[in-house]
């Protein structure tokens, strides 16, 4: 047994011997929460308060102007049986998986693409920025005025070149205003994965490569048994980000279809939104909005499963 030494002997005595209070003070475990407070109310008042305030909502019946009263599971036994909402269900788990898919491919496409050496690489890794720099809104409004139905771009480019004879509805259509906001959202969310992966690629050490080249490696093996493998945790934690901005996306459906036509493009965010604020009826928003929580929940644990991998990688026991 390792025999403490005398200066921390009379460090710990002379420690153990002050008033409480004093030892908060003095007490380095101690200084570092205090440290941590301000960090700490700052997420308890504006991220676990509204939560739980929000979860509580969802079992009252309050309404805007109205305190409410306890009820149970009546909001979420009425959402049993809404059609819209379990539309709205089926449009934001199509909206999430095909959107953070496609952002996923293009992403590290992307990423690949720039980490290699060419001309003008700076200038080309800061245009790639802007689609995720400009505000949601204004990105919104640019995608409006390209999918309205008498001046889109896209619908006099395929008449001039004689594709179609009339002009694409593409937000009065179900099927057209699903596939516009997925496009959009693709858009705005490539950057960000990219430039993300491309960090992470700037990680992994040339010489790798350069004796995967020795022994003969293509470039298919190279990305296959180097690039993927070292990749794996940043791309489980991108991912995880990427899953959860476009799950609980709500500007950029609001500002383009409002949810319409006929509730095709309506996520639970909007959803929640609509029927908790413009119609007044808190609880029932804050049902639709509890219902996300455990969607939420797994991308967090795909997460922390994904981050288990950097253990093995920097040859630790995972058990």
């Amino acid at each position: 047994m390792t025999a403490i030494p005398a200066p921390i002997r009379s460090q710990k005595k002379f420690e153990s011997s002050l008033p409480f209070w004093q030892r908060l003070t003095t007490n380095r475990n101690w200084i570092a929460s205090w440290f941590m407070l301000p960090a700490a109310a700052f997420l308890i008042l504006f991220l676990a308060y509204p939560l739980g305030l929000g979860v509580w909502m969802s079992f009252t019946n309050v309404r805007i102007g109205r305190e409410g009263v306890f009820i149970g599971l009546e909001n979420y036994e009425w959402l049993r049986d809404d059609s819209i909402f379990w539309l709205s269900v089926f449009n934001t788990l199509l909206y999430t998986l095909v959107a953070s898919a496609i952002k996923f491919a293009l992403g590290l496409y992307l990423a690949l693409l720039l980490n290699r050496h060419m001309p003008f690489k700076a200038m080309i890794r800061a245009a790639v920025l802007i689609p995720f720099i400009v505000p949601t809104v204004l990105s919104a409004i640019a995608f409006w005025w390209i999918y309205d139905s008498q001046f889109s771009i896209i619908s006099w480019s395929l008449r001039q070149m004689g594709l179609i004879t009339q002009n694409i509805n593409f937000l009065g259509d179900s099927n057209w205003a699903r596939a516009s906001v997925i496009i959009a959202n693709i858009w705005r969310g490539v950057p960000f994965v990219a430039i993300t992966l491309l960090a992470g690629l700037q990680t992994v050490s040339p010489s790798l490569y350069e004796a995967a080249t020795l022994d003969g490696a293509t470039n298919w093996q190279r990305f296959r048994f180097i690039t993927y493998p070292l990749l794996t945790p940043i791309i489980a934690v991108v991912m995880t980000f990427s899953v959860l901005f476009t799950f609980t996306d709500f500007q950029l459906i609001w500002a383009l279809t409002r949810g319409g036509p006929v509730n095709a493009t309506h996520l639970m965010a909007t959803l929640s939104y609509q029927r908790g604020i413009l119609s007044g009826r808190l609880g029932e928003g804050a049902a639709i909005a509890t219902a996300m929580i455990p969607f939420l929940v797994a991308a967090i644990m795909i997460s922390w499963f994904g981050m288990q991998r950097r253990k093995w990688q920097q040859g630790e026991n995972n058990d």
